[in-house]
């Protein structure tokens, strides 16, 4: 740890490579598709833990790799602007939340961590793709910016784009300023059958399918960003249908059978206890109450179902155009579950099971069965805030000995752009317009997936989202939950002996804890995170004049 002062100061002033001594062995410029869902539990798919039908991801797993510490930023939109940039999200001017188009100032907080908005001075992996030959495609969810159209995606880099610029819409009726944009062009929605997670996958599969027409033979980066199972909790009656008996049982039930499965695919450490139920005991609640819940629940596992169903489609056109084998797919998440909506869930019951609605959510109870066995939920940085599933498939690219193996050295998201660079043989420039770009914060994990289990990352990687802080480095990692008018309270944990962290060891190993802590201060003073109960008085005044603004 104590090597750590050093490496931020030289890598300040040095060139970043990221090669690895695996790249010799590589197919050349595989294409790359990256698929990220929105909002879904860390054990929701089935090669997981989960009782939700996932036969695709299922199979992408079973002949590939998976990772079981793979880390996320803890939110839709710092991750994503983590991912794209390779970067920490305060890098990028995204230290909180982007602007929505409801109101393009409430998280612009006029500090440079803290825009609300993509910014110019870093490089997308589009981008950074486009060095190496790559078509670059996007469906999906964008969430890095919308005020300025030169941070939309075909100017960031992507050659064709179709989805929402915004975070969310209705998958039935997605209307603007929450529509659907197709390249620059805002379109409108008529079809009666619309659901975006079909659309999204199906413009990808178009979007491919033009390239291969045209007789190029450039390799092609497919960026699909589902806005599923994120609310509104929307999906057609033929999947709800599915999933209506299924949970009438209650979160306590599914917690214990999810992390019975978990413990037999290897996936958690019999050694950690699993956390405890943060929700009501559902024998408590009244019948018609557990009935609402129920559904809920169902139509969330609905909206997973029908996104796998989708992935399988475009997986079979792979395969259909002989571009299955030399074609890296890695599946992840945004942040860990939801639990924004209360106990109860968030949005009217009337509205379920219609195309009416927006924030139509799950609750609590669900999000923490959703995240077994982990601690907390979206917006915080303990496990079940930051845990993703990590899915790598690429028959040509994975050696066949590590088929249907589980990694777990951990990893995050700034890791992807240096994979790609590393795998595709792209450029990744310090400099753009004559100022400097910052140096990607990641390392690639190509390496582990060819088998190589070393660790990857010799310095300590971290979070701050809405005053939440944590590191770690190796086993350890100190962490903080953010509660306004108190003093910070650092946890420490021993990730490998207690995943689940319940045995908190900042008393017993206090030299370890001041490392960490000092580890943090140091990345926060260079990397534009500023005190949240700073930019908290920001948001809330931006929030009062637009409340006064709405009132003239």
């Amino acid at each position: 740890m104590k090597s750590f002062c050093f490496f931020v100061a030289v890598s300040l002033f040095v060139s970043w490579s990221c090669r690895s001594s695996d790249q010799k062995t590589s197919p050349a410029r595989p294409n790359i598709i990256l698929i990220m869902s929105d909002d879904m539990g860390y054990s929701d798919l089935g090669c997981y833990g989960g009782e939700i039908e996932t036969p695709v991801l299922d199979k992408l797993a079973e002949e590939g790799v998976r990772l079981t510490q793979f880390y996320n930023g803890a939110r839709c939109c710092p991750t994503r602007a983590s991912l794209l940039t390779g970067l920490y999200p305060h890098q990028t001017g995204i230290g909180h939340m982007t602007n929505p188009s409801e109101n393009f100032e409430v998280h612009d907080y006029h500090v440079p961590g803290y825009r609300g908005e993509l910014s110019h001075q870093t490089h997308t992996l589009a981008e950074v793709l486009k060095t190496a030959g790559y078509r670059t495609l996007m469906t999906g969810k964008w969430h890095v910016g919308m005020e300025h159209r030169e941070q939309w995606p075909l100017q960031r880099g992507f050659d064709r784009f179709y989805g929402l610029l915004d975070g969310a819409s209705n998958f039935f009726l997605p209307v603007h300023p929450r529509g659907i944009t197709l390249d620059n062009d805002p379109i409108e929605i008529d079809d009666p059958n619309y659901y975006t997670t079909d659309a999204f996958t199906s413009n990808a599969i178009d979007f491919i399918h033009e390239g291969q027409q045209s007789g190029d033979d450039a390799p092609f980066f497919l960026y699909l960003s589902y806005t599923a199972p994120h609310w509104p909790l929307q999906a057609p009656k033929e999947n709800i249908d599915k999933y209506r008996d299924r949970y009438h049982d209650g979160w306590e039930v599914m917690r214990r059978e999810r992390h019975k499965r978990m413990l037999e695919m290897g996936l958690v450490n019999s050694a950690w206890d699993i956390t405890p139920l943060d929700a009501p005991v559902w024998d408590t609640i009244n019948a018609e109450q557990r009935e609402e819940l129920a559904l809920r629940r169902a139509i969330y596992a609905a909206q997973v179902d029908r996104m796998d169903q989708n992935i399988g489609k475009l997986v079979d056109y792979l395969k259909e155009n002989d571009l299955l084998d030399n074609t890296l797919i890695i599946f992840i998440n945004d942040n860990g579950a939801c639990a924004e909506g209360g106990n109860m869930g968030g949005g009217p019951k009337e509205e379920l099971e219609t195309k009416k609605g927006y924030f139509l959510s799950y609750g609590q109870g669900w999000a923490n069965a959703s995240n077994t066995p982990y601690r907390e939920y979206k917006h915080w940085v303990h496990e079940g805030g930051i845990s993703t599933p990590f899915i790598a498939h690429w028959p040509k690219g994975i050696p066949e000995t590590l088929k249907g193996h589980i990694i777990h050295q951990y990893s995050f998201l700034p890791d992807i752009m240096a994979t790609f660079i590393d795998i595709s043989g792209a450029q990744y420039a310090l400099e753009k317009d004559g100022k400097p770009v910052p140096v990607v914060a990641g390392k690639s994990f190509l390496p582990l997936l060819k088998g190589n289990d070393s660790p990857i990352h010799k310095q300590p990687i971290f979070w701050e989202h809405e005053g939440n802080k944590a590191v770690r480095l190796g086993n350890y990692k100190a962490v903080v939950k953010w509660e306004r008018g108190k003093s910070d309270k650092w946890e420490l944990y021993d990730i490998a002996k207690d995943r689940t962290e319940l045995n908190d060891l900042s008393t017993e190993k206090q030299d370890v804890l001041l490392e960490l802590k000092e580890a943090w201060e140091q990345w926060a003073s260079t990397h534009q995170v500023e005190p949240w109960a700073q930019m908290l008085d920001s948001l809330e005044s931006n929030r009062a004049k637009a409340r006064a603004a709405r009132g003239k």
